[in-house]
């Protein structure tokens, strides 16, 4: 075999060993469908499915209809309006993607809950006592709906805003030239060009509200991700298959909307046909009709991100968590360590990916690659429960093996280790990594490749020579959305970590759970704050995502 031949197998070898890695946790979910459960799943089935299906869809449909509203609607406004605050509100809408949900779910329970400080200042204002009003509940479905919403919408909101920066001004003077307005270009013009957009930033929503873990269990709702959690927790022997087949149903709804996230964007276009960028019309609001812009605007960043953060920053100035000149630096040093562990692997496992997809377009390099990237659909519960069967299975067969031969056995080696914990944020978060450096890729010219091939480069020495530095800066991004989210996952830390290791999702969760919040506080803090890196640089793409943007009086 010549050289050119095995150079030309060892990409899609080593390709196909990175998805084979990943994605063995999904296979092995949907492996054990059919597995005997010693009656548990019959229970399960016959007493809280029901419940479980019925409010994961509710759940669904509430998030969906919400976000769409507040992200679409926000996303017209400070694109086509002018209005006082309409430059800030341009970054500041996406600030709640710096709050994780269940943080939000924390402050607005304690602010409205029936001991919090506006019920009670109700009560002393109006010499009102209990059944004497109606309140709303945060801890119910509707509650966790908005609480979820609240979060979420920042999803919509990007890819809306990027779907209307990149519209056609011919068309949208078109409209102005026949009498429309803002509104009525909107809904005639501006919002069916970008429903595929829309469909996409929606399928993200969608896929996160089926694996929230940690909002819905505080708002008291029993959803697929909370029952896989509480199934695994069981005492039967049978627990660790019976969780597996509700993660089973789960992939199969998921796998639904991918499909149906493809069949929205089948014909979608990523590029512009005109070479010709101009400003985008705006209309002036003033009066009434700009201060209900400027409330549509700062309502959801005032309820998704301020009210969590002064909340958190008054309990920690005020009383804080008492142990946490005692442990906060280990707990924060086990986060940094397994976020930045993390992080380094998945972009190093996606800059390999990207690139053998990028020398060998072939369907099955594009369907590996695919395949790679598929675990940011998944919830965190449902890797966990991925990996610990094949994880203990290997446990076991080592522990026979070594007690065969030395006369002892060795113990957990691989699950109830730190191995187990990073494997399943490779699974998980690969994909964030992954959509970067694939989209970074794509603006480097094939050009550049043909000149480094005819220089004689190996395909390793023109990715370390020529694609990395033109990289840099995507695979930095890459890597610090990766380490945010890697700080903020729960459930998947909560089920695979060692015993006695605690991270800071971990902390806060534990001792928000036992209604100890002011302690919480800190560690939520803390959390908000790195939360808000990403934030950052996806404020600064959105603005560059027009060309000719920068600088021009779009930008005032």
């Amino acid at each position: 075999m010549t050289r050119a031949r095995r150079d030309a197998w060892k990409g899609p070898l080593l390709l196909g060993s990175i998805t084979l890695f990943v994605a063995t946790p999904i296979f092995v979910v949907l492996a054990r469908i059919g597995a005997g459960s010693g009656g548990l799943w019959s229970h399960l089935a016959s007493t809280v499915l029901a419940d479980y299906v019925r409010n994961t869809l509710l759940l669904a449909a509430g998030v969906c209809v919400l976000t769409t509203v507040v992200g679409v609607a926000t996303a017209w406004t400070v694109t086509m309006c002018r209005f006082p605050g309409r430059r800030s509100f341009r970054w500041a809408l996406l600030l709640p993607l710096a709050v994780p949900t269940y943080l939000t779910a924390y402050a607005l329970t304690d602010l409205l809950q029936f001991s919090g400080p506006i019920q009670t200042g109700l009560r002393e204002a109006f010499e009102l006592s209990r059944g004497d009003y109606w309140f709303p509940q945060v801890r119910s479905l509707p509650g966790a709906v908005w609480v979820l919403s609240l979060g979420l919408y920042p999803y919509v909101y990007l890819a809306a805003r990027s779907a209307f920066l990149e519209q056609s001004v011919c068309v949208l003077e078109v409209g102005r030239t026949l009498g429309l307005g803002a509104w009525r270009s909107f809904f005639r013009i501006a919002l069916p060009l970008a429903r595929p957009s829309i469909v996409a930033g929606l399928s993200l929503v969608l896929m996160e509200t089926l694996a929230e873990f940690g909002a819905v269990e505080y708002c008291a709702v029993d959803t697929f991700a909370t029952g896989i959690y509480r199934t695994f927790k069981l005492t039967s022997p049978h627990a660790l298959t019976a969780a597996a087949q509700l993660s089973a149903c789960l992939l199969l709804a998921i796998a639904l909307l991918l499909a149906a996230e493809a069949w929205a964007r089948r014909a979608a276009r990523f590029h512009h046909t005109s070479t010709r960028y101009r400003t985008l019309p705006s209309w002036t609001l003033s009066g009434g009709k700009a201060i209900l812009a400027w409330i549509v605007c700062f309502l959801p960043v005032a309820a998704g991100f301020l009210t969590p953060l002064a909340l958190f920053a008054f309990k920690t100035w005020q009383a804080g968590d008492s142990r946490a000149r005692e442990m906060f630096l280990e707990i924060a040093r086990n986060s940094f360590t397994l976020a930045a562990s993390a992080s380094s692997i998945a972009v190093t496992l996606a800059l390999v990916v990207a690139f053998g997809r990028r020398l060998q377009p072939t369907w099955p390099v594009r369907l590996m690659a695919r395949l790679a990237g598929i675990g940011y659909a998944i919830p965190g519960g449902v890797i966990a429960i991925g990996i610990l069967i094949p994880v203990t299975w290997a446990d076991q067969r080592l522990h026979s093996l070594l007690e065969r031969f030395s006369g002892s056995g060795a113990g957990l080696l691989l699950s109830g280790t730190v191995f187990a914990v990073l494997y399943g944020y490779q699974t998980r978060f690969l994909a964030v990594s992954l959509s970067f450096l694939q989209a970074g890729m794509t603006r480097i010219k094939p050009s550049i490749d043909g000149a480094a091939r005819t220089l004689g480069a190996s395909p390793l020495s023109m990715l370390r020579r020529v694609h990395f530095p033109l990289l840099r800066g995507t695979i930095l991004s890459a890597g610090l959305l990766v380490f945010v989210d890697v700080i903020k996952e729960l459930p998947a830390t909560l089920i695979l970590r060692p015993f006695g290791f605690d991270t800071l999702a971990v902390r806060v969760y534990q001792l928000a759970s036992d209604e100890r919040l002011n302690e919480a506080s800190t560690g939520a803090l803390a959390m908000i704050l790195v939360g808000l890196i990403p934030v950052v640089i996806l404020s600064r793409l959105l603005d560059q995502s027009r060309p000719g943007a920068v600088g021009s009086p779009e930008d005032s």
